[in-house]
C-alpha cells in the first residue's frame, strides 16, 4: 500500500475507532473479544481499503466490524441469551464510591445494560448505531444490509421494549 493511500486511510478510517469498538462490544457482549473483532475488522479494512469508493468510511467500516462480530459469535457458538461474567459485578465487592450517590445511577445503568443484552442482535445493533454511535437511518441500513423501513420498524420495536423492560418507574423509561 502506498504513502498516501495509507494517510487516506488513516484520515477516513481511525476516526471511527470508539464507534467500531462500541458496536462490537454490544454485538459479542464481552470487552476483550470486542477489541479483537475491531482489531480484526480494521486489518481487513485496511486490506481491502482500495476498493472503498466514498469519502465517509464510517458506515463502510461499522459494516465490516458488524460482520467480523456475528462471525466471531457464530464460530464461538455463543447463544444469543448469554451474558458475559463481569468481574465487579459479580464479585459481591462493593466499592466505596457507588456505596453513596452512585448506587441509584448504577443500579440503573445494570438495568439498561441487562435489558440491552436481552435482545436479539438485530435489535441490539440498531438500537447501538442510532443512539450510541448516532447514525443515521440510512447510515444503519446500509451498515445492516437492510431497508431504512425495516431500520425505522425495529428502532421503534426494540424502543417499545426496552421501555417495557425498564418500566415506567425508571428514569430512562420517561
Amino acid at each position: 500500500m502506498e504513502p498516501s493511500e495509507v494517510a487516506r486511510f488513516e484520515g477516513i478510517v481511525l476516526p471511527h475507532l470508539d464507534d467500531a469498538f462500541t458496536l462490537a462490544r454490544h454485538l459479542v457482549r464481552d470487552e476483550h473479544d470486542a477489541q479483537d473483532v475491531v482489531q480484526e475488522s480494521y486489518l481487513r479494512a485496511l486490506k481491502y481499503f482500495r476498493t472503498f469508493r466514498g469519502e465517509d468510511g464510517r458506515a463502510w467500516l461499522l459494516a465490516i466490524v458488524r460482520n467480523r462480530s456475528h462471525t466471531w459469535r457464530r464460530t464461538r457458538r455463543m447463544d444469543a441469551a448469554t451474558t458475559e461474567f463481569d468481574e465487579e459485578l459479580h464479585s459481591g465487592e462493593a466499592r466505596s464510591e457507588d456505596a453513596d450517590a452512585g448506587v441509584g445511577r448504577g443500579d440503573a445503568n445494570e438495568t439498561v445494560r441487562q435489558a440491552l443484552a436481552k435482545l436479539a442482535p438485530e435489535f441490539r445493533e440498531a438500537i447501538v448505531l442510532r443512539e450510541l454511535t448516532r447514525l443515521s437511518y440510512k447510515e444503519i441500513a446500509e451498515v445492516t444490509g437492510c431497508s431504512v423501513g425495516t431500520v425505522t420498524s425495529r428502532l421503534a420495536r426494540v424502543r417499545q421494549r426496552l421501555l417495557e423492560a425498564l418500566g415506567p418507574g425508571t428514569p430512562e423509561a420517561g
